[in-house]
């Protein structure tokens, strides 16, 4: 591979780049869905759905689950579904929560591996859904879930004073999650345990800096999940104005 390509792809995996790239997508995802449910947004008092979009606008833009896959023929939305959230709290809680753990997966395992973690993790976590029936399901959390898992693994594999310092947080992050799933309503514990499950084994099999630096497979494949999120996410925007 020549230099100036290589050049242009680790510009475009560069790890802020993605970091920012996926809030921002996020954001403008979640600002659609507002103004494709109109008069139909849920305003309310209630924390957990202040700002919701309508259930025709989640459905619309990707949201996953039996019936958008089942009844609508929708198996891209295992990947749309990924980048829309259901309330202000959802998103706002979820970026904040990428911006704590996607600096340390994209500096470990490099930006590109980490997309890749994040998009495959994302997959796995609606995929499972599905089978367990459940019937809608949106947020970036089962992605997020994924990079968790990469950093379990991580921590646990490098061992060491930060090794440890890293598998006791996450798994104290992993310990509030199951918690929070267990007495806040209609989390997806499906979605969130398929993610963390499948960031584990990516990190496994991906391999981290320290054991493996991140090879022309990893930077290619990246810009694979790249492109073929980008283009599901227009087809979604397509199927709204078809």
């Amino acid at each position: 591979m020549s230099l100036k390509l290589n050049k242009k792809i680790n510009s475009l995996i560069s790890q802020n780049l993605i970091i920012k790239g996926i809030i921002y997508v996020n954001i403008i995802f979640f600002a659609l869905s507002l103004l494709i449910s109109g008069k139909k947004i849920n305003i309310t008092l209630n924390p957990f759905a202040m700002l919701s979009p309508s259930i025709e606008s989640i459905i619309l833009l990707g949201g996953s689950g039996t019936v958008p896959i089942n009844h609508y023929h929708q198996w891209w939305s295992l990947i749309s579904a990924n980048w829309l959230h259901g309330s202000i709290l959802h998103i706002l809680f979820n970026m904040t929560a990428l911006l704590q753990i996607a600096p340390l997966i994209a500096r470990e395992y490099g930006g590109g591996r980490m997309f890749i973690i994040y998009t495959i993790s994302g997959i796995s976590g609606f995929l499972l859904s599905y089978f367990a029936g459940v019937k809608l399901t949106i947020g970036a959390s089962g992605a997020i879930c994924g990079l968790i898992g990469s950093a379990l693994y991580y921590g646990k594999s490098r061992g060491g004073v930060f090794g440890k310092a890293v598998f006791k947080q996450t798994s104290t992050w992993i310990f509030c999650l199951i918690v929070f799933g267990l007495i806040i309503p209609n989390i997806n514990n499906w979605g969130h345990g398929g993610g963390l499950v499948s960031g584990m084994f990516l990190g496994w099999l991906l391999g981290y800096n320290e054991k493996k630096k991140e090879q022309i497979v990893h930077k290619f494949f990246s810009i694979f999940c790249i492109i073929g999120s980008f283009m599901i996410l227009i087809w979604a925007i397509a199927s709204v104005f078809a």
